[in-house]
């Protein structure tokens, strides 16, 4: 119930906050400045998109200072716009990384919890972005990653708040990846305000409205998750007083405890089952650490050279349905193969032995 209700939550949250970004595009369009790195730390700026027409500028970076000084013009149309600065790739750290295929929707995590592994810096004083990741062989993933020291980044950042830039972001092109290789977001900072304490009105509108939508969402997951848990406590309740019920009968017909006691043994797994039955199913390369039986569930944790595979090979036995994965797969550097966490329910007949 509780996942049902986050997920209608994230919805809704989005498909709002994508109107508002709409709407304030329309009103308050934001003007995008781009700034290429050239040697020696010197800059070219331009306006891009839709009336382009104001005159390129370049200047050298001192300090986190433009030399020579924007003009007039230039501070004008800074002032507010959104920041994108092309690094030069010689700035950056490329490497190539993998993981497997299910670490998918959790690869920035992953990077960052080993990010002094994979680059000189620790996760404080790195900034870092991934590629798009690309599948290979034995179900896993490649993608490249670009980092470099978030003190690099500071003269750029001071720039942009002095300018009185909204937000800045850092972007590099990963070397010899052809031209339909999207470049690298390695740093990205909403800004909040110019000097002289100006309001930033596009983002305090943004800000508004987001708030607005956000206690309404609120509003509707209280009414929901209330209804739902009402909802819940009925059907246990009328779950129970049907159990009493039956089990009412049970003693009226054979006039004995011990009847129903000998049921419940025989349609509740035994631990011993459930371990000879895994056994049979994961392969002579899985090793089993860890397992735990919580009525019809079961969750298996352990190591293998193919994680995704074992959810076929469970789904297949007769004695196991629904499995799936309820943690990242990960794989460390003294581990012998991929650690998976896995769930799968126990099927009935399973349960009664037969």
């Amino acid at each position: 119930m509780w996942s049902e209700l986050k997920e209608l939550l994230a919805s809704w949250i989005a498909a709002v906050a994508a109107a508002i970004e709409a709407l304030l595009t329309r009103i308050v369009p934001q003007r995008r400045i781009l700034l290429v790195e050239g040697d020696d730390n010197n800059f070219s700026a331009r306006l891009a998109g839709k009336g382009a027409d104001l005159p390129a500028a370049s200047f050298r970076l001192e300090y986190g200072r433009p030399a020579p000084a924007f003009n007039k013009v230039w501070q004008s149309a800074l002032r507010g716009s959104r920041v994108v600065v092309q690094l030069r790739p010689d700035r950056l750290l490329f490497r190539a990384i993998d993981f497997p295929k299910a670490a998918a929707d959790f690869l920035d995590g992953m990077v960052r919890a080993q990010i002094d592994r994979l680059t000189p810096w620790t996760a404080s004083d790195a900034v870092f972005g991934l590629t798009r990741p690309e599948p290979t062989a034995n179900d896993r993933i490649a993608l490249t990653l670009a980092a470099t020291s978030r003190q690099k980044i500071e003269p750029l950042l001071k720039l942009a708040a002095d300018v009185g830039a909204a937000s800045i972001a850092c972007v590099a092109e990963v070397p010899d990846a052809g031209t339909t290789t999207a470049p690298v977001r390695v740093f990205d900072q909403s800004l909040t305000g110019g000097p002289g304490g100006r309001i930033d009105v596009p983002r305090l509108l943004r800000r508004m409205l987001l708030g607005t939508s956000l206690a309404a969402a609120a509003s509707l997951a209280i009414a929901t998750y209330t209804d739902g848990v009402l909802d819940a406590e009925q059907q246990d309740l009328q779950r129970s007083i049907a159990q009493r019920r039956s089990a009412l009968r049970t003693n009226q017909g054979d006039g004995s405890a011990e009847t129903l006691l000998a049921r419940r043994k025989q349609t509740s797994p035994a631990s011993v089952m459930v371990l000879e039955a895994i056994s049979n199913v994961l392969p002579d390369t899985t090793y089993v650490t860890e397992l735990r039986i919580e009525g019809d569930k079961m969750q298996v944790v352990g190591l293998t050279q193919d994680a995704p595979s074992l959810i076929k090979l469970m789904e297949q036995s007769p004695q196991f349905m629904h499995a799936t994965f309820f943690a990242p797969t990960t794989r460390d550097q003294n581990d012998p193969g991929e650690r998976f966490h896995i769930e799968a329910h126990i099927t009935p007949y399973f349960g009664s032995g037969s």
